[in-house]
């Protein structure tokens, strides 16, 4: 979705005409991979990073084109909201000292945007979901300017036939009806990106979809929306929410939902393409004028652009990436999951992690996908968001029962585990191997890894520092609900700009 689009509904394509350019693209990418049309072997990463905007007492900011025009630069943009924008990090070879290369360059760059924004009266917070978000923000009259985000608005609401509601059930329930997808601006998320080769794209996708549970409990932040706490990180269950296109009617019927976990492992790129077309109607069906095939069949790359688009409208955890770079077609795998923030250094730890952890489970000769069922991976999904790190998640972990005692066992080896037990046993030290494989130094890689181990010992990440300092403003000065939170935001953007890692943050 970070294409432009420029179009009103005179514009749409015939539907059927866009089937055809679907069905084309995919016949295209199917030879590109029998050809071996793709880039070689790179250790490429990259971030983007979604920020929301406040002013100095931490309420939202409806000021992101004031803002990013007080920035004026291009790695910084728009985003759905008017109190949201992007950074995009350009890519870097994995290895060496690439973690604090990135700290000093995200921070440098975070920093400068920060002080350009407060020019114009809004300050920049790296949160999942801003606290002080109400309902009344996320209004159609804050959608960010642009024909991309009304035209997205649109067909969603015109799939769905009805109203959007929400209802969530957590710490508190939250029920509000006749809300727009403004209300999935809340969430402000960070992708990482990872270049493969095709043949191993399977196995770093099915890699990633195994671990997105344990890396959602470490790294959730987001335990409130709307002035009610619910999950520890509650942007998945809002995002299914907010952006689904299906009535009751059609859930009912088994229809799949555009914000999307999966129901299968794979075994080929071709097998997420496949479903995008198979089980997905187009929500922007606008047409390129290139032909793929013939562009193939004249030595040249198709840039298969329905396909991209189409791709960006199904919000998958781990998506499929296929892009062209001078001249040069490659894919990626694009992991969604976690929140932004609460610090640089944090979101380098949840980057260090996640970079380590699948290149290890990718490489092993038992993958942990042959041994976890997949419905089981997408338990443990929800399961993390809900709890965050008291999380008990599904592993194959022969002999082991959860803290809940004997009668926990799926079967077949699989048993339920304490997620910040997983964490400490057994996936640190496969990221420790997973970082030394892609040849980071060990100075990187112990301080960015010292930082997850130390959340797992303290139980604390920055969904429970929230979590703690609002429940004890109110009950030690007595304060309401909104002013709590208010207090609670303003301590966050204080201590986020020391740069120290959340799990050293006082509550007091």
């Amino acid at each position: 979705m970070g294409e432009k689009v420029a179009a009103g509904v005179s514009d749409l394509a015939d539907r059927q005409l866009y089937r055809r350019k679907l069905k084309q693209c995919l016949e295209a990418l199917e030879l590109m991979l029998g050809e071996r049309r793709f880039a070689r072997p790179q250790a490429v990463m990259g971030l983007e990073i979604e920020l929301n905007l406040a002013d100095e007492a931490g309420r939202p900011a409806m000021l992101n084109e004031q803002v990013l025009a007080a920035i004026a630069s291009g790695d910084f943009q728009t985003e759905l909201g008017q109190f949201n924008i992007e950074v995009n990090i350009a890519p870097h070879r994995l290895g060496g000292r690439v973690f604090e290369e990135l700290r000093e360059e995200i921070d440098i760059g975070l920093r400068y945007a920060d002080r350009k924004a407060a020019e114009v009266g809004a300050r920049i917070v790296t949160v999942g979901i801003l606290p002080t978000l109400t309902s009344d923000d996320a209004v159609l009259d804050n959608m960010s300017h642009g024909d991309r985000y009304h035209l997205l608005n649109d067909r969603i609401l015109a799939a769905r036939g009805e109203d959007i509601a929400l209802d969530i059930e957590g710490v508190e329930r939250l029920r509000v009806s006749n809300v727009s997808i403004v209300a999935e601006a809340a969430c402000t998320s960070m992708q990482l990106h990872l270049q493969v080769t095709p043949s191993r794209f399977a196995s770093v996708w099915n890699a990633a979809q195994a671990l997105v549970g344990p890396q959602l409990a470490l790294g959730a932040n987001s335990p409130f929306l709307f002035e009610r706490e619910l999950w520890r990180e509650t942007r998945p269950i809002l995002f299914e929410q907010a952006c689904d296109t299906r009535p009751d009617e059609l859930k009912v019927q088994g229809v799949r939902p555009i914000t999307w976990f999966g129901e299968r492992w794979i075994d080929s790129v071709m097998d997420l393409f496949e479903e995008n077309v198979r089980y997905f109607p187009g929500l922007l069906t606008i047409c390129d004028d290139e032909d793929p095939l013939k562009v193939l069949a004249a030595g040249g790359i198709p840039a298969l652009r329905e396909m991209r688009l189409h791709n960006g409208t199904i919000y998958r955890w781990n998506r499929p990436v296929y892009d062209v770079t001078d001249g040069v077609p490659h894919l990626r795998v694009e992991n969604r999951a976690l929140p932004a923030g609460p610090t640089v250094v944090d979101t380098l730890a949840n980057a260090a992690f996640y970079y380590g952890l699948v290149r290890s489970l990718a490489d092993q000769p038992r993958p942990v996908w042959n041994r976890l069922p997949f419905e089981l991976a997408a338990e443990n999904f929800h399961v993390a968001a809900r709890w965050g790190l008291e999380a008990e998640l599904w592993w194959p972990r022969a002999g082991r029962f959860g803290s809940r005692g004997p009668g926990v066992r799926a079967g077949g080896g699989v048993s339920r585990v304490p997620v910040r037990e997983l964490v400490l046993e057994e996936l640190l030290p496969l990221a420790y191997q997973g970082l030394d494989a892609w040849g980071v130094e060990p100075l990187d890689r112990d301080r960015y890894l010292g930082i997850v181990e130390q959340r797992c010992v303290r139980n604390a990440n920055g969904a429970s520092w929230q979590s703690a300092v609002f429940h004890d403003l109110r009950e030690r000065t007595g304060l309401d609900r909104r002013s709590a939170l208010v207090a609670m935001t303003g301590r966050y953007m204080e201590l986020m700009r020391t740069g120290d890692p959340v799990h050293t943050w006082p509550v007091r």
